[in-house]
């Protein structure tokens, strides 16, 4: 009777050779991302239970893995091994060593990834800081287990499970010293407080900065859009097109609606506010933004209220927008100030040579107000 196929032949030599504990350590990495990034498994506990090892250990453990492929030290080893000379394997470190320094190294290494992200346009998010640990891990496991295969398979280090209990226990609970036992205390203490601060951060989030970018823009000669040339002169019943642009950094996918209004307005408290004394709704919107999302669209504006220094305002409302929608209850808000004759009925007849003719009577009336104003970003 024919023997069941090692479907593990089809796997590459340098997989099927890999020791133990590298393996391990890769199919938790990719455990991690995978409950990171799948659209189910990251609303799981899954995602925390295999992300504190990912962060407090894997890291450390693999670069210790790369420095040191050589056995230590038995722990354990008898006054017999010793006089035999067989009591020191090698030049690496024991098993109690390569754990603490697994927890001191991710510590060290899990920080220094996010300040190098910091000065990169990656920056600090999700998906560059998962996708750098996970290659400084997997590279620390191809150069540890390149390491370990030049050495002798006696010299190699291997995860003695027992043997690290054994060791565990007999260092912990029968240390040799009062120092040792000091040290042992401050371990079990550091380890403990590393991972209940890294359980508070993923379980309480730190929520940065949140708000939104609002603005009104207009295409340029050259076709791209810019925060200039708004128009600011109507005829009543022409319109005339603008963009109204929001980026969402609120952290979550929001509801934004638009509501354009136009305004009769009258400076009061000598200029420092303004009273409405008539408005007009010319339209609205709604739109739905992703996180770090943009909306763009095109809006073409009509005022309908004739007269000099009539204000266009845009308001920004996240979800539903009240019933009197005002500058003062808006999310965010920008104002447009423009001119809006009748039409032909606004034309002045002018007499006389352009010589004979008053500068005043020819020269356009400028637009003493800004031209767009308002709260665009507001924390």
């Amino acid at each position: 009777m024919a023997e069941d196929p090692d479907w593990r032949l089809l796997l590459p030599k340098d997989v099927r050779e890999m020791p133990a504990d590298l393996a391990v350590v890769v199919i938790l990495t990719l455990a991690t991302t995978l409950s990171v990034f799948l659209p189910v498994v990251k609303d799981t506990p899954l995602r925390v239970v295999l992300g504190l090892p990912f962060v407090l250990f894997l890291p450390g453990y693999a670069f210790v893995a790369a420095l040191f492929p050589e056995e230590g030290e038995s722990p354990v080893a008898d006054d017999d091994a010793e006089e035999d000379g067989m009591g020191d394997r090698g030049s690496g470190i024991d098993g109690i060593e390569r754990v603490a320094l697994s927890f001191g190294l991710s510590i060290a290494l899990v920080p220094l990834v996010g300040l190098v992200l910091n000065f990169t346009p990656f920056g600090i998010r999700l998906a560059p800081i998962v996708a750098s640990l996970d290659l400084l891990v997997l590279g620390s496991v191809v150069v540890a287990a390149n390491r370990r295969r030049v050495l002798e398979p006696d010299d190699r280090f291997e995860v003695a499970y027992q043997e690290w209990f054994g060791a565990v226990r007999q260092e912990m609970l029968e240390p040799a010293s009062r120092a040792d036992a000091v040290l042992n205390v401050v371990l079990v203490v550091s380890i403990l407080v590393a991972m209940g601060s890294v359980t508070y951060a993923v379980a309480v989030p730190k929520s940065g900065e949140q708000f939104t970018e609002f603005y009104v823009l207009t295409e340029g000669e050259d076709g791209e859009l810019v925060a200039d040339g708004y128009p600011t002169d109507f005829v009543r019943g022409e319109s005339k097109p603008i963009v109204v642009g929001m980026q969402n950094h609120e952290g979550e996918t929001v509801r934004y609606s638009v509501v354009i209004e136009q305004q009769r307005v009258e400076l009061v408290d000598n200029g420092t506010n303004v009273s409405v004394l008539e408005e007009t709704e010319l339209q609205r919107y709604s739109t739905q933004v992703e996180p770090n999302g943009t909306a763009m669209r095109n809006v073409s504006l009509e005022p309908t209220m004739t007269g000099e220094r009539q204000r266009v305002v845009f308001l920004l409302y996240k979800e539903d927008v009240p019933a009197e929608p005002t500058v003062n209850n808006s999310y965010r808000e920008l104002h447009l100030w423009v001119n809006v004759s009748a039409g032909n009925s606004s034309i002045v007849e002018l007499s006389g040579t352009p010589s004979e003719l008053d500068a005043s009577e020819i020269a356009p009336k400028t637009n003493p107000w800004p031209v767009v104003t308002g709260r665009a970003m507001r924390g």
